[in-house]
């Protein structure tokens, strides 16, 4: 097998020559949805493969890569490309596909067509002027036809792109053979059982196990668990593994893969996990030890956060180590049961990407797997709400980025995508759900009702009009910037006279046949505040009414706790906030928590905090959304934010909270902003942008310049 996959390395790649300083080059998404639709298949259930259950896009199969060069003397590039290939120059058909091509010296206009079913076309090309970037154009469809007096067609309808690329810069390094980096990792207890033996790894892990000195003939029972309880329930874990030793082979139960017995064997598939119990089968099958090989997508830690209170301390590292399981190819859900790219779960995971990595790359890739392609045929993940927390995840990503460049190359998905929403809206403008629509909103530990126009739905299309409207002018499309303003100005104007209610002093939460229900959740009612819908006072009214009553149904998914703690640290609630971050971040620590769950209810005890969906374990223990408190002590306690895109200008207004001291750091394109706080002054320094410092002083509130590069220290 492994030789199989050299050989076909080399075929497609084509040449193997020294590394140079250029990059491969697709058609922009392109490979993003291929790694994604491998990433995304990985799932299995007990052994049985688990697709996902929405549509799946895939690559253009021939891309033409394209690029007009004046030379002032021949030069001679270099080709590799994944795929068969053609090459024109001026227009004229070039013989074969070489690997080396020279150029005459003049104006030319160079266009290389690339093939390829099995993996995205790609192109690589050095040269001394000539090189592979962003700056060539790529199309699918060059829609030139030669007609029957052999003139060329014209060839001025065609879409053309800007050439996607990550950082494939080496012409070895092939886009298709990308994999995560891998380390060896021991088992930090072993204990043997009356029937078989438990490895416990210390904390959450993913990575592929690894079976030391096989032996004999029988079968291995492989049981993962993310608690020893669900390890050792071989009828109810909700992943296992199956291999057969038989004859000097070993072969892998669920993928029929057969390889010669050797001191250790690797299993194929990753798995998440901290326990993995092993049984044997057949009198002379044995192992003596099990180890794993870690597998991780390599970032670099450029965000901080320290102070006084120790378990805010263990938060966020625990916090952060959550985001870096849960950081892949792409952000994914949790890393036991989905490993699937949500777009709720993501677009939270880019905001605490923005106070921990600052990957923009990682970004973008999840942004293009999930937009899909035209024709759109369902929500993003079949979720009403998805759909609009993907727009709302492009909005936040020019904000603390600045790429303007990726906004204008991700539009015309957006225009495709809004277009489907603006096709299933009822006669007020409103969405509601349809046949087919996953109107999910949130896990709750009630009744929620998903009928009608549900304010929280409404709140957020209203927000994806607005990030429409941003992106059309930021796209130089001014007739669909005015549409989409006035789409959301209108829808905006509708929100408060369709549900408030002023007796409730809140958002209902839905209307059905045009009449409110009587209902109140927190959803609509945070992220209204969030996104300036409500005025001062209603904000204030809000926040007595809903966010701080004890009546409204909680909510006890670190997903939407998320929106509901940043809600009241947005309207100044810090020192209540860091309570509730305490009681419940807290409180999963306190039950052992190595990384952050999915869902947490302090009501629940013992194994009953590992079920979910009606099932024992279904619960995962390594969810994205756990990592909530990175972005919540980055942003409101740090109090570092953009103000303008890409922290040309940004803010610093640091919160205590209820803590004595505190200091961290916060990643910008420019560099790092490090603050530090206690209650009788702040430092600051910044590596670059129009920084303002906001303290408080004898009660009043001053606006400072942050030097660039110098330490600014304020007495309070």
């Amino acid at each position: 097998m492994i030789k199989k996959q050299l050989l076909a390395l080399v075929f497609v790649c084509g040449i193997i020559l020294p590394a140079t300083a250029q990059t491969w080059i697709w058609y922009p998404g392109d490979y993003e949805m291929w790694l994604g639709n491998k990433m995304n298949n990985h799932r299995t259930d007990r052994g049985a493969f688990f697709p996902p259950f929405w549509k799946q896009d895939s690559h253009y199969v021939t891309v033409e890569f394209s690029k007009t060069v004046e030379l002032v003397q021949p030069e001679t590039i270099t080709i590799a490309t994944e795929g068969k290939y053609n090459i024109k120059l001026d227009g004229k058909m070039q013989f074969g596909m070489p690997s080396k091509f020279t150029l005459p010296a003049g104006k030319h206009h160079l266009n290389i067509k690339v093939h390829n079913q099995a993996t995205p076309p790609a192109l690589y090309v050095d040269g001394t002027t000539i090189k592979s970037g962003s700056d060539w154009k790529v199309t699918y469809e060059d829609k030139e036809w030669i007609d029957e007096s052999g003139k060329a067609s014209d060839t001025s309808t065609t879409l053309y792109m800007d050439a996607g690329s990550w950082n494939f810069n080496d012409i070895n390094s092939c886009p298709s053979a990308f994999t995560l980096k891998q380390q060896p990792q021991e088992a930090i207890a072993v204990k043997h059982l009356k029937e078989g033996t438990l490895y416990d790894f210390g904390k959450e892990t993913f990575g592929y196990p690894v079976l030391h000195h096989l032996s004999g003939n029988g079968t291995v029972h492989i049981y993962y668990g993310e608690s020893p309880e669900e390890a050792q329930d071989k009828a109810h874990c909700e992943t296992l593994d199956k291999i057969q030793v038989e004859n000097g082979q070993v072969i892998d139960l669920a993928t029929n893969n057969r390889v010669a017995l050797a001191d250790s064997y690797t299993l194929g598939n990753s798995k998440a996990f901290r326990y993995i119990y092993i049984e044997t089968e057949g009198s002379n099958c044995s192992l003596n030890n099990v180890s794993m090989q870690y597998e991780y997508m390599p970032e670099t830690y450029k965000g901080s956060f320290r102070c006084n209170d120790e378990e805010i301390n263990k938060m966020w590292n625990v916090g952060a180590y959550t985001l870096q399981l849960t950081t892949r190819e792409f952000f994914i859900d949790g890393i036991k049961r989905d490993r699937w790219v949500w777009s709720g779960d993501a677009v939270q995971s880019y905001l605490m990407n923005y106070y921990l990595f600052f990957d923009n790359d990682e970004v973008k890739r999840t942004t293009w797997l999930l937009g899909g392609k035209p024709p759109v045929t369902s929500h993003i993940n079949t979720i009403m709400d998805y759909t609009f927390y993907w727009f709302i995840g492009i909005y936040n990503y020019y904000l603390y980025s600045g790429d303007k460049h990726f906004v204008q190359q991700i539009y015309p998905r957006m225009q495709s995508l809004m277009q489907y929403v603006l096709g299933r809206t009822d006669a007020d403008g409103m969405v509601e759900g349809q046949a087919g629509d996953w109107v999910f909103v949130d896990w709750a530990d009630g009744y929620l009702d998903k009928h009608g126009q549900l304010s929280l739905e409404q709140v957020l299309f209203c927000r994806s009009l607005e990030t429409m409207a941003t992106c059309a002018r930021l796209s130089g499309d001014k007739e669909a910037e005015s549409k989409y303003t006035h789409m959301a100005d209108a829808l905006r104007a509708k929100l408060i006279p369709y549900f408030w209610n002023e007796q409730k002093k809140a958002l209902v939460h839905n209307r059905i046949d045009g009449k409110q229900s009587t209902s109140v959740t927190r959803y609509a009612n945070m992220f209204a505040i969030l996104f300036d819908y409500l005025n001062k006072d209603q904000q204030n009214t809000v926040k007595k009414s809903v966010l701080l009553n004890d009546s409204i149904m909680h909510i006890s998914t670190p997903y939407m706790r998320f929106y509901e703690l940043e809600s009241l640290c947005d309207m100044g609630q810090q020192s209540q906030v860091l309570k509730e971050m305490k009681a419940y971040w807290g409180g999963m620590l306190r039950e052992g928590a190595t990384t952050f769950w999915e869902k947490y209810n302090p009501d629940e005890h013992g194994t009953q905090h590992l079920a979910m969906y009606g099932r024992p374990y279904g619960k995962s223990l390594c969810h994205a959304w756990g990592a909530s408190p990175l972005y919540l002590l980055g942003k409101y306690y740090l109090g570092v934010q953009p103000t303008k895109p890409g922290y040309e200008e940004y803010e610093v207004k640091p919160v205590l909270g209820g803590l004595k001291w505190m200091e961290g750091s916060v990643p910008t394109p420019y560099g790092l902003i490090k603050v530090k706080m206690t209650k009788s002054q702040v430092t600051v320094s910044s590596d670059g942008g129009k920084g303002t410092l906001v303290v408080t002083r004898k009660g009043k509130i001053e606006h400072i310049a942050i030097p660039v590069g110098k330490e600014l220290t304020v007495k309070l």
